[in-house]
């Protein structure tokens, strides 16, 4: 068995960012135009007037700040309140293959590996573009990349599970090394109308190499000490698009159901209990200790959640530096918010350290990657 080491990691981060301030702008003069179409329902009691937005709001709910988008247009447009993204030919690369080179050139570079080196490519996202063929198979091809490649959603825990399975089959040989992808174009599945929701998520791409700890180059490396992934199933995050949509009747129209939607309350009260049962009972496998450890890289969901997730793990509200955040400036970015976070706020720590990225979500599904500075 060999063991595994994560040599490189990169972000591709979009130049277009939406403010709290122009997306509450956006919102609310859908919600005031929505409200104004509909005066006569809502004032005999038959329909609900839509609640306005407001900056203090996002922040308080979620820590957000700003959001990272491929394309602002349309979502600030009250009119449309989506993104509007030109269609690509089937002869040109997609755009989550196109992202996802950017972030892996990056990767590869801080693991001082070219194509060449990589014997695997894995495509771990949330939403992908396409059923088939593969989004990885085309960031493979895009890369020049030899062996094989497939794609893989575990919501966003999809990361960590990638590391998982990517572990696994380098420790016992099946590949040297592997590169992962996360493009996360999540505004493409963001509710944009719903007061509740339309501030939670932002466009990235992150990417890891993982390789044979023996062969590494990188000056920034982390072993991958052990890996452990659980799942439980939830409607409490949903969203019912897909294939068989068109074989139902209605099912073709604009329905909230089709996008992103959750019991917000539900999720926090049952998953932060589930997430800190998951990382103490990992780290005690391993003998480890949370007063051991120097950092928590956790998936960029909600500042509160992860404020009490972390106090649970460590038996004590975690510093800044203990526990990075980056969703103010990112907001959710489903499975690469714990990537972005250990890509940032890695390279500070001594030879030794240890840490653990964890990601959570939909599913419900949860991944804890205990990892130490080599």
């Amino acid at each position: 068995m060999h063991r595994v080491a994560i040599s490189g990691t990169g972000i591709f981060t979009p130049e277009e960012v939406i403010t709290n301030a122009e997306l509450v702008a956006s919102y609310n003069e859908y919600a005031h135009r929505q409200n104004k179409l509909h005066a006569d329902a809502i004032e005999a009691g038959e329909r609900a007037s839509m609640a306005m937005s407001s900056e203090e709001f996002i922040v308080k709910a979620s820590g957000i700040e700003r959001r990272h988008v491929v394309s602002k247009f349309g979502i600030l447009d009250p009119g449309i309140m989506h993104p509007v993204l030109p269609e690509r030919t089937e002869d040109e690369l997609s755009l989550m293959a196109e992202i996802s080179v950017k972030a892996a050139d990056e990767a590869l570079k801080k693991a001082g590996l070219t194509a060449a080196d990589i014997d695997a490519v894995i495509c771990a996202a949330s939403n992908h573009e396409r059923a088939y063929p593969a989004v990885a198979i085309e960031v493979q091809q895009a890369l020049g990349i030899k062996g094989f490649a497939f794609d893989m959603n575990v919501a966003c825990s999809s990361a960590t599970f990638g590391i998982q399975l990517a572990a696994d089959m380098i420790r016992t040989g099946s590949a040297r090394a592997i590169l992962m992808v996360n493009p996360e174009i999540t505004s493409g599945h963001q509710e944009w109308r719903d007061r509740d929701c339309h501030f939670i998520f932002g466009d990235v791409c992150t990417a890891v190499v993982l390789q044979r700890a023996d062969e590494v180059k990188a000056d920034n490396a982390y072993e991958v000490l052990a890996t452990r992934c659980l799942t439980e199933f939830s409607n409490n995050i949903r969203n019912n698009n897909g294939f068989l949509r068109r074989t139902r009747e209605g099912h073709m129209a604009d329905r909230r159901d089709m996008q992103f939607h959750q019991e917000g309350r539900k999720v926090f009260k049952q998953v932060v209990p589930m997430v800190a049962e998951l990382m103490l009972s990992h780290l005690a496998e391993q003998g480890i200790a949370p007063a051991d450890l120097s950092r928590l890289w956790l998936h960029q969901a909600n500042k509160g959640m992860n404020d009490l997730i972390g106090s649970r793990v460590l038996g004590r509200e975690p510093t800044r530096e203990e526990q990075p955040n980056v969703l103010q400036d990112y907001a959710n970015t489903s499975s690469a918010g714990s990537i972005i976070a250990f890509s940032k706020f890695s390279n500070d720590l001594p030879s030794g350290s240890l840490g653990v990225i964890c990601s959570f979500g939909a599913g419900y599904s949860a991944g804890s990657v205990i990892v130490r500075k080599v």
